[in-house]
C-alpha cells in the first residue's frame, strides 16, 4: 500500500518557511519521496506500518495550514495517470520486498 502526504503551508514569513521546510524534512526521515510539489509518497508493506507513519505525521503536524494523509492499495497506485507535459510516465515502482517463510 502507499501512503500520501499533501500539504499547503503558509510560506511568507521566515518563520513560516523554518515550519515548512521542517515539516518536508521529517518526511523525508520518513522514507517518504516528492512526486510533485507539497506531495509526498512512501510504500508501506503493512497497514500497521502505514499507521505508524500516520501518528509520526500527527504530531509532527505544523500549528496552521492544510495536511491531508491517503492511503492507497498497490493496485489504486497502479492505476494513477502520471503526465509531464502531454507524455504519459510511468509510476514509481513499489521497492521489492523480502518474503520470510
Amino acid at each position: 500500500m502507499w501512503l500520501i502526504a499533501m500539504f499547503d503551508l503558509p510560506v511568507k514569513t521566515k518563520k513560516e518557511r523554518k515550519i515548512y521546510a521542517g515539516f518536508r524534512k521529517s518526511l523525508l526521515e520518513l522514507g517518504f519521496s516528492m512526486i510533485q510539489f507539497s506531495v509526498y509518497v512512501r510504500f508501506c508493506g503493512s497497514e500497521e506500518l502505514a499507521q505508524k507513519h500516520r501518528r509520526t505525521i500527527r504530531k509532527a503536524l505544523p500549528e496552521h495550514g492544510q495536511v491531508r494523509v491517503l492511503t492507497l492499495t498497490d493496485r489504486q497506485f497502479e492505476k494513477m495517470e502520471n503526465y509531464v507535459g502531454k507524455l504519459l510516465n510511468p509510476n514509481e515502482n513499489a521497492p521489492r520486498q523480502l518474503t520470510f517463510f
